[in-house]
C-alpha cells in the first residue's frame, strides 16, 4: 500500500535533508503556495526572505548565511572577505557578503543579509571557481589562493594590511604553499602586488 502523507508531513520529510529551500522546490515536490503558508505560520518553516525557508531546528552555524546567499543568487561568487573570513585567514568579521558578479550581471536586490556585489571580469569571475557544502547548499567560492590573489589585486576593496595578514596566516597555518601562492597570484594579475610580502614571508625557509 502506498504512503499517503500530508503537505506538511512531505515538507518536513522533503527539509530532513536539507537546511533551506526556496518556494520552488517545494512547489516542485507537489506543495502548494497555500501549504507553505501555513506551514510557515504554523512554525514548520521560518521563512528568511522572499520564497526562501528554513525550519526551526536548522543548522545555522557561522556559514549559514553563506548558504542562504548562495540559496537566492546560484550565479553568484563568494569572494574577497567573506571568502577570507571561510577559510580561517582573517580576523575581520564581514557585515555584509562578498559576493562576485558577472561583469553584466543583474546586481542582487537589498535585503538581509546584505550583499557586496563585485564586478568580475573574465578571467577573474570562471577562474579557479570551487564549491563547498554549507548547510546542505552548494556555495561557489574561489580557491584560497585566488582569494588572496584577488584581495591583493583589489586594494580599494580589501586593504592592504588585511591581505598581508591573511598571506601570512595561510602561510603560518600550511593551509596552502607559498609555490602554489605565488602560481596563483601570476595568473590573476596580483604579482607584481603580492611578490615582496610573499618573498618576506617565507625568506627563511
Amino acid at each position: 500500500m502506498l504512503e499517503t502523507l500530508t503537505e506538511f508531513e512531505q515538507i518536513e520529510r522533503f527539509m530532513q535533508t536539507r537546511d533551506i529551500a526556496r518556494a520552488k522546490d517545494l512547489r516542485e515536490i507537489g506543495i502548494s503556495g497555500t501549504a507553505i503558508s501555513r506551514a510557515r505560520d504554523e512554525g514548520i518553516l521560518i521563512r528568511l526572505s522572499r520564497g526562501l525557508y528554513t525550519t526551526p531546528d536548522a543548522d545555522m552555524g557561522a556559514h549559514f548565511q553563506l548558504a542562504e546567499i548562495a540559496k537566492r543568487y546560484p550565479d553568484g561568487v563568494i569572494c574577497l572577505l567573506s571568502a577570507l573570513s571561510f577559510y580561517g585567514v582573517t580576523d575581520q568579521l564581514p557585515t555584509q557578503i562578498w559576493m562576485a558578479i558577472k561583469k553584466d550581471g543583474r546586481k542582487p536586490k537589498s535585503g538581509f543579509p546584505k550583499v557586496r556585489p563585485v564586478r568580475f571580469r573574465e578571467p577573474y569571475y570562471s577562474g579557479d571557481l570551487i564549491h563547498h557544502s554549507i548547510s546542505e547548499v552548494d556555495v561557489p567560492m574561489y580557491t584560497l589562493e585566488k582569494t588572496l590573489a584577488d584581495a591583493f589585486r583589489n586594494p580599494k576593496l580589501v586593504d592592504r594590511s588585511v591581505a598581508i595578514e591573511a598571506l601570512k596566516t595561510t602561510l603560518a597555518g600550511k593551509k596552502s604553499s607559498p609555490a602554489k601562492i605565488a602560481e596563483t597570484a601570476k595568473q590573476y594579475a596580483a604579482w607584481n602586488q603580492m611578490a615582496p610580502y610573499l618573498e618576506a614571508l617565507t625568506a627563511n625557509g
